[in-house]
């Protein structure tokens, strides 16, 4: 693919922004001002200022002397270097590659895209005309090298496409500061007398090498494209991405999803035929005016499977606001992992953790409530019961040790036992009766008790006297005494319910 350049140039940047957020200065002169040593210094002016011969680096006081009536307001400090950020992440519907050419440009590799909107002269004017709407003045040129779309749009003729191999016409009649050289250079470029580039690009190179250095040199080949110069964007691709324009902006929710399904079929497209699946994926809607609508999803298991995958989105595409609508979407997978094939079982139909039913289902409950949580347990070599299980970190994990099967143990056990007042016949008998929370449970079945030591090189304390009972109405409990039987009956709990 031949390669294509363009740069923007805001020769206004901050006053622009000024005026965008006070349009009342709009139409006077007005710089922004820094102190330098104590002194304070014009940093940037408006085009109004500008007529009347201000210019950054000037002295304030001089500054006044020609406009009495100038307006002048303390610059923020990094002020330039946000707004260039925030204008590179809005340049990225146009092209992903996009990048920062400080103090006041943006550099594009527009490579392949520029067909999206017709050829490049709409592709330009799309940009120009987007910028100068939203109160920006912009200067573009498009070119086959960096260092020429960079001279022209800075000293060439407004908004200038070079035409390919063209960089040697379009750049040799223009000021040697074209080719972004060092003032130490410029200046002596001058005292020679040499007031282009057409002036000096055709002498001899070790005459060139001699008098200005290894740096003019490269600095017109990589104009001439005889070095190579790279983008290098503000948002590194990721190797999953999909992109869709919109010829008109879309408005709907039906339109958001056939936008989508069709990103998610080149895209999952790709994923099968590599033996991959997501486990997140994001939606990015750049709208009309600039803003940018987000959804995400994730999911518990790889998968490339298109409905599913729709089916999450679907639940959050009401958080879409498209107001005056979408002009491009972008879907991009930041997680990715080997989807393992799953064999169907002809033979049965038990339901497990390696159906895609069940992991489905686990995503869609994630989806339609951001604050679900949903875990897997699995047994962990302890005795102890709060210690008996933990947390699965994937569906996949496989346990080390076997699920405790010799004694029975509840479906819900409490995260931290709770006191109990119990009445037992004996010491050493399952109690009768015991009131938890205010209630009075009369026990008729009991079995145990079951002695479970405490690991004491873990944490010191009693064991316990666990009993499996019983009340009048069914209701099955976990109880325990704490330590031996000493004649107290607040060393019973309760730990457990089951089902």
């Amino acid at each position: 693919m031949k390669k294509r350049f363009g740069s923007l140039w805001f020769r206004y940047l901050k006053t622009d922004w000024l005026t965008v957020c006070k349009p009342h200065l709009q139409d006077v002169p007005v710089v922004l001002s820094v102190a330098v040593h104590g002194k304070l210094i014009v940093s940037a002016c408006n085009a109004f200022a500008e007529q009347a011969g201000i210019h950054a680096g000037m002295a304030i006081a001089d500054a006044r002397a020609f406009i009495p009536s100038l307006k002048i307001i303390k610059e923020q400090a990094g002020l330039a270097e946000k707004l260039l950020h925030s204008i590179a992440e809005w340049c990225i519907r146009y092209t992903p590659w996009v990048s920062l050419d400080e103090p006041d440009g943006i550099m594009l590799d527009i490579s392949g895209c520029a067909h999206l909107w017709g050829g490049e002269a709409t592709y330009l004017t799309s940009i120009v005309s987007q910028f100068k709407q939203h109160g920006y003045t912009a200067r573009m040129g498009i070119a086959d090298t960096i260092g020429a779309a960079w001279a022209i749009a800075h000293f060439g003729s407004e908004n200038t496409i070079i035409n390919e191999q063209a960089q040697s016409e379009a750049l040799f009649p223009l000021h040697p500061a074209a080719l972004r050289l060092e003032e130490v250079q410029l200046k002596r470029l001058q005292s020679l007398g040499l007031q282009s580039i057409g002036s000096f690009a055709k002498m001899p190179r070790s005459v060139l090498r001699r008098r200005f250095g290894d740096s003019l040199l490269l600095r017109l080949d990589q104009a001439m494209g005889l070095e190579d110069e790279f983008v290098l964007p503000i948002k590194a691709s990721l190797p999953y991405e999909e992109r869709l324009p919109c010829l008109e902006p879309i408005c709907t929710a039906n339109g958001i999803e056939l936008a989508l399904e069709e990103l998610l079929n080149k895209l999952c497209k790709r994923l099968s035929g590599e033996g991959k699946g997501l486990r997140a994926a994001e939606l990015n809607c750049q709208r009309v005016d600039g803003k940018l609508e987000t959804i995400s999803i994730e999911t518990n298991r790889a998968t490339a499977q298109v409905k599913h995958i729709l089916q999450l989105f679907a639940i959050k595409i009401p958080q879409i606001e498209p107001a005056l609508g979408i002009e491009l979407f972008t879907l991009v997978v930041s997680k990715v992992e080997i989807a393992d094939p799953i064999q169907e079982n002809l033979w049965n139909n038990r339901i497990s953790l390696k159906n895609p039913t069940v992991t489905e289902l686990l995503d869609r409950l994630k989806s339609r409530d951001a604050n679900c949580e949903i875990s897997r347990y699995v047994p962990s070599a302890h005795y102890w019961p709060e210690r008996s299980m933990k947390i699965a970190t994937t569906l996949d994990e496989v346990a080390t040790v076997d699920w405790q099967m010799a004694r029975p143990r509840p479906t819900r056990l409490l995260k931290v036992p709770e006191r109990i007042i119990v009445t037992a016949p004996i010491p050493d008998y399952p109690p009768i009766l015991f009131r938890y929370k205010g209630d009075t449970y009369t026990i008729r079945k009991a079995d145990g008790p079951e002695r479970i030591e405490r690991e004491w090189w873990i944490d010191p304390g009693e064991h316990r006297d666990y009993y499996a009972v019983e009340d009048l109405q069914g209701r099955r409990f976990w109880l325990y005494r704490s330590g031996h039987y000493d004649g107290h009956t607040d060393q019973w709990f309760i730990h457990g319910f089951f089902a």
